[in-house]
């Protein structure tokens, strides 16, 4: 029996000030040996210019953030009714290799369970951030494997997956919305892989460049916890990353915009809470992240 082809969905998402980086990546999407289905590049509160054939364009008129402007990529391709994987790549990202959606499609193809693929990122000079690395080991990049979370700047998500545990957590805006979808889908069965021979490569940055990124870390760091930690590992994860984060921090600026993003973790609203069973925290053990760390 012949299996079907995975039908791929590419979704760019985009705040309008990249045009060239936008257009070199869809070059590099429309180089690849397999094309995809459908391709959407959402312009998150900003307007865009004409993408060429074959490109869907959104226009959202306010910026809703990584997590809302993704979902709105998700929507689109779900109205299309032909798509089974969502490939999410950064604005600024360049696929290299022109077999990296032939790839995507014979791992999904090859396991009904993999939810999602992470990809490696890699500079200008094919060198990895260790903040790249979705594991605790991040000596090396080139080591692949089953993990426990994934890269926002390049991933694909099985639409079956987002179709049972929801899709990208709106109110985080920015910051963590991949571990909060990643913990969904562990605790629902799905697998997650690393896969290191898929390749985006993207400029050398610092998550710290963007203004709201130490309150949104801390406020969304605690609202992971109040959402899907049993409640014996709440504080051990949130102690855990507040010492990591006064050792690491060297901003006193930074650190107050931390501590107000803590305090409004606890104050305000996260969202529904369904805490992960002991089976998927043992789980996220055996693959060498615990959820505490």
């Amino acid at each position: 029996m012949t299996v079907p082809r995975s039908r791929l969905g590419v979704a760019v998402l985009t705040m309008g000030n990249r045009p060239s980086e936008v257009a070199a990546l869809l070059e590099s999407v429309a180089r690849q040996d397999s094309p995809p289905q459908r391709i959407v590049v959402v312009g998150n509160g900003s307007p865009l210019p004409p993408m060429g054939d074959g490109v869907t364009v959104v226009e959202l008129d306010d910026n809703l953030g990584v997590s809302g402007g993704r979902n709105a990529a998700v929507e689109e391709l779900r109205k299309c009714g032909d798509v089974d994987v969502v490939v999410d790549l950064d604005d600024d990202g360049l696929l290299v290799d022109t077999g990296v959606f032939s790839r995507i499609r014979e791992l999904h193809e090859a396991d009904p369970g993999l939810g999602v693929l992470s990809f490696r990122i890699a500079d200008e000079e094919g060198v990895t951030q260790r903040r790249h690395v979705p594991r605790l080991r991040a000596s090396d990049p080139m080591r692949g494997g089953e993990v426990t979370t994934f890269l926002g700047g390049g991933h694909t998500l099985s639409m079956r997956m987002l179709d049972e545990v929801g899709c990208w957590p709106d109110d985080f805006f920015f910051s963590h919305e991949e571990t909060d979808l990643a913990w969904r889908a562990l605790d629902a069965g799905w697998r997650i892989v690393y896969a290191p021979e898929l390749l985006l490569q993207h400029p050398r940055t610092s998550p710290a460049r963007h203004a709201v990124y130490y309150r949104t870390t801390a406020r969304n760091r605690v609202w992971l916890a109040r959402r899907h930690l049993p409640a014996l590992l709440v504080p051990v994860y949130l102690g855990t990353w507040s010492a990591l984060t006064l050792v690491r921090t060297r901003s006193l600026t930074g650190l107050r915009a931390w501590g107000g993003g803590f305090a409004e973790g606890l104050r305000t609203m996260c969202g529904r809470r369904q805490p992960m069973r002991w089976s998927t925290v043992w789980r996220m053990v055996r693959l060498g992240r615990p959820p505490v760390v």
